[in-house]
């Protein structure tokens, strides 16, 4: 395999990278020893491995740190520059400290420079990796195309490869301190179901979903919106041209809202927000607010 060619003897085991196993979706067995565990060289059992890789992954496998019970763990070696495509390939360990053998599925790497800022996320089928033994490292290549990284040198030393936690806990309702005072429990657990109910969102994308819209004796027009974030990293809001459209599509309210305190929304969450157009920003005539929408306008 080409695999082999990337590791050299010039490798080192750099920073390690690790999350319980419950993040995804593997549970430990019960009563595990609460001891560190150590994790044995595991390879692909489709691989033969010539004697000299083995004595390399060997090297490199006795330089690992110990484990605590039931975690996951990404062991950063080197990251190697395609000189064609400028793809990056980034070598590392992949270890479990379970008991079991588990089978893992598409799962989102991030590349963090040492101060732990993102500097690459790409999505892997690690189903490719077979099934990990429990106590194992396998090693492994991870090919993130230029596309996929933002910085334009390999990090220094005490970069990390890791798992992103963000898109393994799914999409999660982001509820502001207010709404938690004023809202009851179970309106807050309906607010977590409708949230659970929401079309998939696009990798970064930004989303406005109705959630519930009334004209009131003022004539003015109070919205309560979906603020729905599919990025990787908290999205700030601290100016929103919106507007309301009624069922037949017509214009029902428009308005530029200045937000301070600037509204943040959590990444891969959805808050919901409230805005009230006053009489002047609302449309006149009857609507149809059986369904209606909300979207962003662009500043002209």
């Amino acid at each position: 395999m080409g695999l082999f060619s990337f590791f050299k003897k010039t490798d080192k085991v750099g920073a390690d990278s690790a999350i319980d196993s419950k993040d995804v979706g593997q549970s430990g067995k019960q009563g595990a020893n609460a001891n560190n565990v150590e994790t044995k060289l595991s390879f692909h059992p489709d691989w033969h491995v010539p004697q000299e890789q083995r004595y390399i992954f060997n090297f490199l496998a006795n330089e690992l740190q110990p484990l605590k019970p039931n975690q996951l763990s990404l062991a950063a070696i080197n990251i190697e520059v395609d000189p064609n495509t400028k793809a990056w390939n980034v070598k590392a360990f992949v270890r479990s400290s379970l008991e079991q053998a588990i089978q893992l599925g598409e799962i989102e790497l991030l590349l963090l420079d040492k101060n732990d800022q993102q500097i690459g996320a790409k999505s892997f089928n690690f189903a490719e990796l077979g099934a990990l033994p429990g106590k194992s490292a396998r090693p492994w290549v991870f090919t993130f195309e230029k596309s996929t990284v933002s910085a334009e040198e390999v990090p220094e030393d005490g970069w990390k490869i890791a798992f992103n936690l963000v898109s393994l806990r799914g999409h999660q309702l982001d509820l502001d301190e207010t709404w938690k005072t004023q809202l009851p429990q179970d309106q807050q657990e309906a607010l977590v179901k409708i949230v659970e109910k929401l079309p998939k969102l696009g990798k970064n994308e930004v989303n406005f979903t109705g959630l519930q819209a009334k004209i009131q004796d003022d004539k003015s027009l109070v919205a309560s919106i979906f603020i729905r974030n599919g990025n990787n990293k908290a999205i700030n809001i601290e100016q929103l041209p919106l507007e309301i459209v009624d069922a037949e599509g017509k214009l029902v309210a428009k308005g530029a809202f200045r937000l301070d305190p600037v509204i943040s929304v959590q990444p891969n969450s959805t808050k919901p927000w409230t805005f009230i157009f006053p009489e002047e920003l609302v449309s006149e005539g009857e609507f149809d607010m059986s369904r209606w929408s909300a979207r962003v306008t662009q500043n002209k």
